[in-house]
């Protein structure tokens, strides 16, 4: 007998002992009393009923969603990683998620309410060269590269919104807001959360999982500005308009497998306005832990882009630049690793992570130079290549300490009749950098940064870069 039906027979009970005290004139009065008790008690169970089937039916499809949203491999554990951006460097980082992972199932927060992030960010530059003429030799590049500008301005500040949409949907988007009072959609997707077999397909516009740089937001760096390779070969990031499916293998060992595929228009790729995709893309991911204090990630990715009057600038030996069209494809191999280490795995004190990526590309079509007066076009074929490695250690807790370098290869280049027009010297562009910087809180970074550049042939840049980052709202954690 439950608690409830245990209370009214006692309060029956009670009624009808008091009954017995009563003369013969009260049995009506005393009958209409156990009528409405036990009306009342019919009614108490019947809502009790009700409401624990309502309970187990919740409590079994809140079980079933996660076990859809659960990944069936353990990716790496973050052990080593310190604080991205303006995450705390004393904050432990979070368990590893695939580089399409999103926010699953939603909290108390944001069941109802988008979460909103505002990230503002800032700093100061000098330079020994003008930033206003930055080129990298012998690259046709796009107009996303260099190191910034003189004196003080405003950095690339992000406004964030994300929330679950309900048990299957989850969606997202970043506005990014440039010194130059422009604003523009960096990010703005649909997930899946519920697919079978560890799927998830990703609709909109978003940075893609090639590589392993490409999908982190500007403010989760360890440098200020983008690697040389990521600046010569996707104009900083591959952002596709499109679709991305992605795959969490049933395995011991993290594996994760995607496909992509955008429109034509951001670089490599352009043209839009057109049915046909403009990039495509395949990426692989791996890894896993190794004892308590370590755990790594590995992956490869082919990009490939169609390109319809492309349109980029050569450099003479004197610096200027004359405009160039490339149409024709473009095909290009991305291999990344990453190690961190942290003692017993808590990073909170002390830390170290080790990066580094390798980029082949291979461009085959025809190229116009200077298509509003010599408009000379002959056919272009270019394989060219670069790495960059860097490595970041926290030697105290909120201080971290860094070094990169980075080098380009201009490799074979056949332009044909403009081979006499383009200025392609036997060089190797190359940059060596390290930075310091201080998180004072899980909300602030500052960084100091100087570099050593030589992108431009016969040009050695000293650049000095100051920059502040502070993270309003609320911000989700990063991946690996």
């Amino acid at each position: 007998m439950s608690a409830s039906t245990r209370l009214v027979a006692a309060l029956a009970a009670m009624a009808m002992a008091q009954g017995s005290a009563w003369g013969a004139d009260d049995g009506a009065e005393l009958q209409r009393l156990r009528t409405q008790l036990q009306e009342l008690q019919k009614d108490y169970d019947a809502r009790l009923k009700a409401l624990e089937q309502r309970l187990q039916r919740a409590e079994a499809a809140q079980a079933a969603q996660a076990a859809q949203a659960a990944p069936s491999a353990a990716p790496p554990v973050a052990a080593a990683a310190p604080a991205p951006a303006v995450a705390a460097a004393a904050t432990p980082p979070p368990v590893a998620a695939p580089a399409t992972a999103a926010t699953s199932a939603p909290t108390a927060a944001n069941a109802f309410n988008p979460a909103l992030s505002l990230i503002l960010s800032g700093g100061y530059g000098s330079f020994s060269q003008d930033p206003q003429t930055y080129h990298i030799s012998g690259f046709l590049t796009g107009d996303e590269i260099g190191p910034g500008v003189r004196g003080f301005s405003l950095g690339e500040s992000e406004l964030g919104i994300s929330a679950s949409v309900d048990p299957w949907f989850s969606g997202s988007m970043n506005l990014s807001v440039e010194s130059d009072n422009s604003v523009s959609v960096e990010e703005a997707y649909v997930d899946t959360t519920a697919l079978p077999g560890g799927l998830r397909l990703r609709a909109g516009r978003f940075l893609s999982a090639i590589g392993y740089e490409n999908s982190k937001h500007a403010h989760t760096w360890d440098f200020v500005d983008a690697p040389l390779v990521y600046q010569a070969f996707l104009n900083g990031a591959l952002q596709q308009d499109g679709v991305q499916l992605s795959a969490l293998l049933p395995t011991d060992r993290f594996i994760e497998l995607g496909a992509g595929l955008g429109a034509g228009g951001p670089y490599p790729s352009s043209g839009d306005n057109r049915s046909k995709p403009g990039t495509a893309t395949l990426f692989a991911h791996t890894g896993g832990d190794v004892g308590l204090d370590s755990s790594w990630r590995a992956g490869a990715s082919l990009l490939w882009a169609s390109a319809d009057g492309r349109e980029s600038d050569a450099y003479d030996a004197g610096g200027t630049a004359t405009a160039t069209q490339f149409s024709g494809t473009s095909r290009t191999v991305i291999v990344d690793g990453i190690w961190k280490w942290a003692p017993n795995g808590n990073p909170q004190r002390t830390n170290f992570k080790l990066q580094g990526e390798y980029f082949w590309r291979n461009e085959t079509g025809a190229l116009t130079y200077d298509p509003a007066a010599a408009a000379v076009t002959d056919r272009y074929r270019a394989v060219q290549g670069g790495w960059y490695g860097q490595a970041v250690y926290q030697f105290m807790p909120a201080w971290r300490l860094g070094a990169r370098y980075d080098r380009l290869n201009i490799g074979n280049v056949d332009a044909g009749a403009n081979d006499a027009n383009l200025f392609l010297p036997g060089y190797s562009p190359s940059r060596a950098t390290v930075m310091l910087d201080w998180s004072p809180s899980e909300f602030s970074r500052w960084r100091l940064q100087y570099a050593n550049d030589r992108a431009r042939y016969g040009l050695t840049d000293n650049q000095w870069l100051v920059q502040y980052q502070v993270s309003l709202g609320s911000h989700g954690a990063h991946d690996f």
